[in-house]
């Protein structure tokens, strides 16, 4: 039997059992046939079998990314960007340019000012040093509603967002002078001596909230910019060498339904366990009970669908505020999120909800910040160990809650980009240089027993950014690492975002590592990640990507 393809002439890091490096391996179908030397693999090479010369890079399993929200990436090109504005000026040459490119009368919203992924240093990085007016924007778009949107607060973690409309766009949405914000958290920016709207409206509150009140008359995203942007965005994660995500803060039916279009179309580009946002229709515990027992019985144990898509378990949380019943009011409509605000449950009616869970054998995560006081209260009344039920986003934890979160069996994400890149010199002096060794404990997770998967949470959409982060411990803004006796080796966060993500679907037998019989799902890189400069890790992208015996890339 011939093999498909072939790679040759690499650095092929299996993370197997036994760590074992070798030089090639042969694919036939979808599946890992042969590893060895390089002639042992080109004899199985035959006439129409595709060959890969790795020439002496590394060859890595597919990535796998704990916590992706890798929908939003593509989004993101699917709105005019102003990455590039230096002023305000600037921004108002680009808007007159779509205002000439879009009919009159039509929206024209664009995404937020600043660079991505972090859209940082705002409006400082303007030349005025100001935020765009209404009237900035009605000088160079009189005839069109102009819209620029806030970021998703987590992609910077700093407050306040910020957005724009202008004098069109304000009329549309029925804003004037004595409009009222809808939450405390939103403030309307005012003219002092007029005390008219200036157009800039402030959230201080990190999940958007006044594009879904006050300017919920924007267009909103449509099906077809959900399919194509979850296209592009498998391609910009297949750039890094992601063959896999895992969506544990559960998805929204509009986007579970674009990833069902894209495996319609046959297999994707990247592999997707979906976790379910349940959008629950009242708090109350018996009606939750009776829709675990109907329609949320597709979420137990592997639940709905394929090796390239499945449907399982579902994500909760106790965030059960004004704000979020307000955002919820959109919906079928999630925005940014890709998820239910009405997920959310006051925390007594979710420990009911979690144990109904349990008892029908659906698997939940959360990041809740007592969560794995919860998870303890539910494995009382039915036992939860071992079902690997999930602390997401994980942050600070001391010696006694791993032993807890070792003892229930639970499976972690860590959100490096956060906790140790953007907040790490916060933490520091916060709690003390001691204090850093509780944050994201890699170290002591990993040598407890506990399985911990890497996490980008799409800020930006590289795992080597994690990588990282977890081996060198190094904040953002500062020159000393971070607890460094929580430092892992290059092998070990390799491991955790490729095998551990296996780990997290179930799917450690069949993906997360190169060995014969398990997914033909790999990278060949353009630096070795175990040998590189330490600065040189975020930098590394995949020269080539397979995805099920496929080149998806390369």
């Amino acid at each position: 039997m011939t093999a498909d393809l072939i790679v040759t002439n690499g650095k092929v890091v299996t993370l197997d059992p036994e760590d074992r490096i070798v030089r090639a391996l042969a694919v036939r179908g979808e599946a890992i046939t042969a590893l060895g030397r390089d002639d042992e693999i080109e004899a199985l090479a035959g006439p129409d079998t595709r060959r890969i010369d790795a020439a002496g890079r590394a060859v890595v399993p597919g990535l796998i990314d704990g916590h992706a929200h890798m929908d939003r990436e593509g989004l993101k090109e699917r709105l005019p960007s102003l990455a590039g504005c230096g002023s305000v000026a600037g921004i108002c040459a680009r808007i007159a340019a779509l205002a000439r490119a879009t009919p009159k009368g039509e929206w024209i919203v664009t995404m937020p000012i600043g660079l991505p992924p972090f859209y940082e240093d705002v409006p400082g990085l303007l030349a005025e040093n100001r935020w765009p007016t209404r009237h900035d924007l009605d000088a160079v778009a009189p005839d069109h509603p102009v819209y620029i949107r806030a970021i998703w607060g987590h992609w910077r973690n700093t407050l306040p967002l910020v957005s724009i409309a202008n004098s069109r766009a304000l009329d549309a949405a029925g804003i004037g002078r004595a409009t009222m914000p809808p939450a405390p958290s939103i403030q309307i920016d005012r003219d002092h001596a007029t005390g008219e709207p200036t157009g800039i409206l402030y959230e201080f509150t990190f999940k958007p909230l006044v594009e879904k009140t006050l300017m919920a008359c924007i267009p909103q995203f449509a099906r077809e910019d959900r399919v194509e942007g979850l296209r592009r965005s498998m391609a910009v994660y297949n750039s890094f060498g992601t063959t896999s995500v895992f969506e544990g803060h559960g998805i929204a039916a509009e986007v579970l339904a674009a990833y069902q279009a894209l495996r319609a179309e046959g297999p994707p580009a990247v592999r997707a366990q979906l976790m379910a946002s349940p959008a629950w229709p009242s708090a109350d515990p018996a009606d939750i009970r009776r829709l675990l027992a109907d329609w949320g019985r597709h979420l137990a144990g592997r639940g709905l669908g394929d090796a390239y898509l499945r449907f399982a378990g579902l994500y909760t949380e106790s965030d059960y505020s004004e704000e979020n019943r307000l955002r919820a009011l959109q919906g079928p409509y999630t925005g940014w999120a890709g998820f239910n605000f009405n997920a959310a449950l006051p925390k007594e009616v979710m420990v009911e909800m979690l144990v109904e869970c349990a008892r029908l054998g659906i698997r939940a995560g959360s990041f809740d910040a007592d969560i794995l006081d919860v998870y303890e209260a539910v494995d009382k009344q039915v036992g939860i160990g071992g079902k690997r039920w999930l602390i997401e986003h994980i942050g600070m934890f001391d010696a006694d809650e791993i032993a807890r979160i070792r003892d229930l069996g639970l499976v972690c994400q860590a959100y490096s980009n956060r906790w140790i890149w953007q907040e790490g010199e916060v933490l520091r002096a916060e709690h003390g240089e001691a204090a850093g060794s509780r944050v994201l404990p890699m170290r002591d997770l990993i040598d407890a027993g506990v399985h911990v998967s890497l996490a980008t949470d799409n800020v930006p959409p590289s795992l080597f950014h994690p990588i990282h982060h977890v081996t060198a411990r190094l904040p953002r803004y500062g020159d000393r690492p971070l607890g460094p006796d929580q430092a892992i080796s290059r092998a070990e966060a390799l491991a955790a975002a490729s095998r551990e993500g296996a780990w997290l679907s179930f799917e450690e037998d069949f993906k997360g590592t190169l060995e014969v019989g398990k997914a033909a799902d790999l990278a060949i890189l353009d630096s070795d990640p175990l040998t590189c400069a330490e600065d040189a890790l975020p930098e590394i992208a995949a020269a080539v990507t397979v995805v099920g015996g496929r080149v998806t890339r390369g």
